[in-house]
Order: C-alpha cells, then structure tokens, then sequence
C-alpha cells in the first residue's frame, strides 16, 4: 500500500485527462513511444491495479503509479 506522504498530486487544470496524457503531463514518461510500452507491459497502475488503456480517463483523486512513484490527479 502507497504511504500518503509519497503521493505527489498534480494538478491537470480540468475534470479529466487521459492515461497516456497524464504520464507524460507528470512527468513520470517523457514520449507516447514510452508511454504506450510501459502500459502495454503492464508497469503502469490506476488506483492500485494494473491498467493497459491509453485512452483511460482519470479523474480528480484517481491514484496512478509507475516506477516505484504515485501521484494523485488533481482538477
């Protein structure tokens, strides 16, 4: 389980963003080339599960992990 005071949040300036968007608007991946190998390898988590969609929307308070970092979508 993620320790709280690890979780970074970053703020995405609206209601949603897309899975693929927001590792790369966080910071965590730096291009769509990454960032579609990491989710098709399942290294990337949503709320704790492993998720393979791009195209996920995420919403404020959605938790998303990669690499040993979470971070929190915040509006």
């Amino acid at each position: 389980m993620t320790n709280p005071s690890q979780v970074d949040d970053i703020s995405i300036g609206g209601e949603v963003i897309r899975l693929g968007q927001f590792l790369k608007f966080a910071g965590l991946l730096d291009s769509g080339g990454d960032v579609k190998a990491a989710i098709v390898d399942g290294d990337v988590t949503v709320n704790g599960e492993v998720d393979r969609r791009r195209g996920r929307q995420l919403h404020s308070g959605d938790l998303v992990g990669f690499d040993g970092r979470t971070v929190r979508v915040r509006p």
